[in-house]
C-alpha cells in the first residue's frame, strides 16, 4: 500500500441510456479528478466527434469476437445490436498502479461485474424523471425511431434495478459539476473499510 493507506477502487457508474453518464464522466476529467477511465470496447459506429481510444475502443465484429474467445473481458453483452465490452486488462493494469478506476456500463454490465468483483463501488445515475429521459433520448439524434423506442422501453426497466447499486445519485440539469461532487464524496467516503478489488 502507498500513502493513500487504502486500497484502490474500482467504481461501476451505471444507469440507463441517455441519462448522461458520459457527460458526467467527462466533466470528472475536466475537474483533474486522479483516476483510470476504463473505455469500453464496443462493435457499434461512432457517433459524431467520437474519438478510438478516448471515447471508446471501436472494434470490428471479428475483433471482438476473438477477444471474447481469449476471455479478455470482465463483462460483455449484446445491446440494440452492437457488442460492449470492458477489457480486464487496462482495469487490472490500473488497480496494480494503486490507481482507482472507474467502469462505465449500462445495467446488464453491472450485474456481470458483481459477480467478478463483489467489492467494487457500485453507483446508479438516476434521471429525475422518465419524461426528462425521454426528451434526452429524443434530444441526441442518433437513433432511429424504432431503436429510439428500444432504448426508451429498456431504460424504463433499467430504472427498477436502481435498488441493487450501492448508491443512487440523480443527474440533474445545468449542475453537472454538482453531481460530480457528488460521486467524489461517494468514492471518498467508500474508501474506508471497502476491501481490495481481485480480478
Amino acid at each position: 500500500m502507498t500513502e493513500q493507506q487504502h486500497p484502490p477502487l474500482l467504481v461501476v457508474l451505471s444507469g440507463p441510456s441517455g441519462v448522461g453518464k458520459d457527460t458526467v464522466l467527462q466533466k470528472m476529467r475536466e475537474l483533474g479528478l486522479p483516476m483510470h477511465y476504463a473505455l469500453t470496447a464496443t462493435t457499434r459506429n461512432r457517433r459524431p466527434g467520437e474519438m478510438d481510444g478516448y471515447h471508446y475502443y471501436f472494434l470490428t465484429e471479428e475483433e471482438f469476437e476473438k477477444k471474447k474467445e481469449q476471455n479478455e473481458f470482465l463483462e460483455h453483452a449484446c445491446v440494440y445490436g452492437y457488442w460492449y465490452g470492458s477489457l480486464k486488462a487496462p482495469i487490472r493494469e490500473a488497480l496494480e498502479r494503486n490507481q482507482d478506476v472507474i467502469l462505465k456500463i449500462d445495467v446488464q454490465g453491472a450485474r456481470s461485474v458483481r459477480k467478478e468483483a463483489p467489492d467494487a463501488l457500485f453507483i446508479f445515475l438516476a434521471p429525475p424523471s422518465i419524461e426528462w429521459l425521454r426528451h434526452h433520448l429524443r434530444a441526441r439524434k442518433t437513433e432511429t425511431p424504432e431503436k429510439l423506442r428500444e432504448r426508451e422501453q429498456a431504460a424504463i426497466v433499467e430504472m427498477d434495478a436502481r435498488d441493487e447499486f450501492d448508491h443512487v445519485v440523480v443527474n440533474r440539469d445545468g449542475d453537472v459539476e454538482g453531481v460530480v461532487r457528488e460521486i467524489e464524496d461517494l468514492i471518498a467516503q467508500a474508501r474506508v473499510g471497502r476491501r481490495e478489488v481481485k480480478l
